[in-house]
This record gives C-alpha cells, sequence and structure tokens, in this order.
C-alpha cells in the first residue's frame, strides 16, 4: 500500500479567519456607531414631541402659557399656514412665530409685509442668521450663542423690569436699529431685543430663546411673567407654527437648486472635507520608505517563487516575468562567459563572449537575453526552457 504526500498549499488568497481577523474593528465600530444612533433617536423622538405647541401638555409644549393667556382675557389661534398666519394682521393682534428659521426666503418677505404696517406685534422665537435679518431688519444673530440660561434685565424695557431674571440664554443679537430696547445682556450682547416701528405703534420682539414658553420652565425665575407681557399686550395671540405641509414653502419660483438647500449644508459639506483630510493624513502618517526586515519565519524559495509567478499571470505581467528570467539568466551567464557582473546586462559586453564560447550566432542570443516579451503564455514558457537550455550548454564542459 501507497501513500502520496500532500504538498502543502501556496495560495495567496486570504482565508476566512484572517478576512475576519481584518475586518472585525471596523465591523464593531459600525456596530457601536448604528447602536448609537438608535439610542439618540429612541431618546429625542419623544422629546421633543410638541415642541412649542400651545396644544401640548409635554415639557416643551406650550399649553401653560396659552391658559394662562386665556385667563387674561387673551384668545390664542393656532395657524400653520402662511395664508393664515397674513390674513391675521391687525392692531388687536400679536403673531407669535414659533420657528422662524423654517419659513422660505419668500414666506419671510410676505409674513414681514403683512406685519410691518398692521400696529400689531410680532414676536420672533429663537430666529437665527437665515431668517432674523428678514423678519426684523437691521437685526443680526451672532454666531456665538450664550451659554448662560438665567439672565438679568439690565434694560428699560418695562416687561423686563417687572419678569426680572428670566431664561432667555441662547442666540444674542446685535441691531442698529433706533430705539431699539436691548435686554438680557450676555457678553455685552442682548438675547432679547424690542424693536419699535416709526409710527409706535407696532413693534417686533426677537427672543434668543424660547425656554420662557416651555411648559417645564414657565414657573422658573420671571419666566411666566415675561411670556404673558410679550404676549398679552393685545387681546388676539395667533400662534404661528410654520409647517413642511404649507404649499406656500414649495412655490420656489425661480430658486436655483442650492436655494432649496438648507442654510447648513455649507458648513456640513466643509466639515465632512476637513474630516477625510485629516483621515487621510492620520492613515498617510502609515506609509513610509521600505525598511528592510528578517522574515519571522524561513520561505522556502518555491513558495516565493510560485507566489509572485501567480501576481504575474493574475495581471497578465509577461513583459515583467519575461524580463526577470532574462536578466537572471544574464547574471548567471556573465561569469560563466568570463564577463564581470557589472556588465551582465550589456549587450556588447555579453553577447561577443558568449559567442565565442558556442560558436553561435550573436543575433539569435541577442533576441533571447534581450528581445521583446512574449506575446502569450506559451511563448513566455517556450523563452524559460531557451534560457534554461542556454544555461546548460554554457556549463557544459
Amino acid at each position: 500500500m501507497t501513500t502520496e504526500a500532500t504538498l502543502p498549499t501556496t495560495s495567496a488568497s486570504p482565508t476566512t479567519r484572517q478576512v475576519w481577523t481584518r475586518t472585525r474593528g471596523v465591523l464593531l465600530a459600525l456596530v457601536i456607531l448604528l447602536a448609537a444612533a438608535i439610542a439618540i433617536a429612541a431618546v429625542r423622538s419623544g422629546a421633543q414631541h410638541g415642541n412649542l405647541d400651545p396644544r401640548s401638555a409635554d415639557p416643551y409644549g406650550s399649553r401653560a402659557v396659552a391658559e394662562l393667556l386665556a385667563d387674561r382675557g387673551v384668545s390664542t389661534r393656532v395657524v400653520t399656514t402662511l395664508d393664515e398666519a397674513a390674513s391675521a394682521a391687525d392692531s388687536d393682534t400679536t403673531l407669535l412665530v414659533a420657528k422662524p428659521d423654517l419659513l422660505t426666503g419668500r414666506q419671510q418677505d410676505r409674513l414681514h409685509r403683512a406685519f410691518a404696517s398692521s400696529g400689531g406685534r410680532t414676536v420672533l422665537v429663537a430666529p437665527g442668521a437665515p431668517s432674523v435679518g428678514t423678519l426684523a431688519p437691521g437685526v443680526h444673530a451672532d454666531l456665538t450663542p450664550s451659554f448662560d440660561s438665567a439672565l438679568r434685565p439690565n434694560c428699560a424695557l418695562p416687561a423686563a423690569q417687572r419678569a426680572g431674571t428670566a431664561d432667555t440664554g441662547g442666540i444674542r443679537y446685535t441691531t442698529d436699529a433706533p430705539g431699539a430696547d436691548s435686554c438680557y445682556l450676555s457678553d455685552g450682547l442682548p438675547t432679547l431685543l424690542r424693536i419699535p416701528a416709526a409710527e409706535e405703534t407696532d413693534d417686533t420682539v426677537v427672543l434668543g430663546a424660547p425656554d420662557i414658553l416651555h411648559n417645564d420652565r414657565l414657573d422658573k425665575q420671571g419666566n411666566a411673567s415675561l411670556a404673558l407681557q410679550l404676549l398679552g399686550s393685545r387681546p388676539h395671540l395667533v400662534w404661528y407654527l410654520p409647517s413642511l405641509s404649507d404649499g406656500s414653502a414649495t412655490d420656489s419660483g425661480d430658486r436655483s437648486f442650492f436655494d432649496l438647500i438648507p442654510s447648513g449644508w455649507l458648513w456640513g459639506t466643509l466639515q465632512l472635507f476637513i474630516a477625510a483630510v485629516l483621515a487621510a493624513l492620520w492613515r498617510a502618517r502609515r506609509l513610509g520608505p521600505l525598511v528592510a526586515e528578517r522574515l519571522p519565519v524561513a520561505i522556502r524559495a518555491s513558495e516565493t517563487v510560485e507566489g509572485r509567478a501567480r501576481l504575474y499571470r493574475k495581471s497578465n505581467a509577461r513583459d515583467r516575468a519575461a524580463a526577470a528570467l532574462r536578466s537572471t539568466a544574464r547574471t548567471r551567464l556573465a561569469p560563466l562567459a568570463g564577463v564581470s557582473p557589472a556588465q551582465a546586462h550589456a549587450p556588447e559586453a555579453l553577447l561577443p563572449a558568449l559567442s565565442a564560447q558556442l560558436h553561435s550566432d550573436g543575433q539569435s542570443l541577442h533576441a533571447l537575453l534581450f528581445g521583446p516579451p512574449p506575446h502569450d503564455d506559451a511563448a513566455l514558457i517556450a523563452l524559460a526552457d531557451q534560457l534554461d537550455a542556454l544555461e546548460r550548454e554554457v556549463r557544459r564542459p
């Protein structure tokens, strides 16, 4: 009974274990990131439910303010479309815009025109750079928000004086409007502005944070007093909750594609670009000049040859394979023909020496040792056989 020896494989393809070892770190990071995203979404899913809605009793709702205003004889009407908000413009009406930044440019212009000379009051809750300049001309939002929530009035506005300290800390503003009341300063910039109109019959109030309107913050500091005075100066309150379902929000007119993208897209793209550059630099630190190292284990020459041959075959690099065969053959033939190793790859030195030793034609030797690359695998194998035959012939005594 005979047994055949099983030769070890020399495949260069990675095994399943190697693939898992290389990718498990990335997969673990992706799983953690996905779990964190799901957890954040679950936590935030109900936290902002009914935000600034006077019908909501949730912590971030504003039902408590509406009920207190009703006790004072002020009616509250919730509207969700621009048409309803614009048609409510009147001298005995206060318009509260809950989320001004959700309005498009056309909506902001139309709303401002409707209330500009109505004689009523407009209250803007935490408007940012996209909306404050249009809804409150002459007012600019500062890029650095206030990190203090409770602030003192520090102004002569009667409503602020009576309310005292309130949670107005949020967006800070600057204005060049004449006669403006700048209240609740944070690092020298106000978080509440009252901009009177030229006729002194209507005004615009810019509030830097919505905290004084939330149910869970109404009983803190002087929040309730300030909210009731700002919203209860007229007998009617129109509470405008901008909605994306409003038909006027989709009236893009002749705006371009970039006008339809949210204002923060540029900063988001810039942050992603910076992150990509930093990641590239971090990865590039691992790249450097090649360093010769001793292998931890001895590798058989046949495995190295077979591995390189497979790489050449995979990339169809017959020219490189032929060049390697010819270069190795010339290196071995040069000492046998009496040529120095430095001139082993010089045709004018190697070919005459081989021709004199073999008494053969120099042109055939030139085609064999310095010729063009083979055109297919069969020609490459024939070239290897011819180089072996030439070396055996030179070595023959």
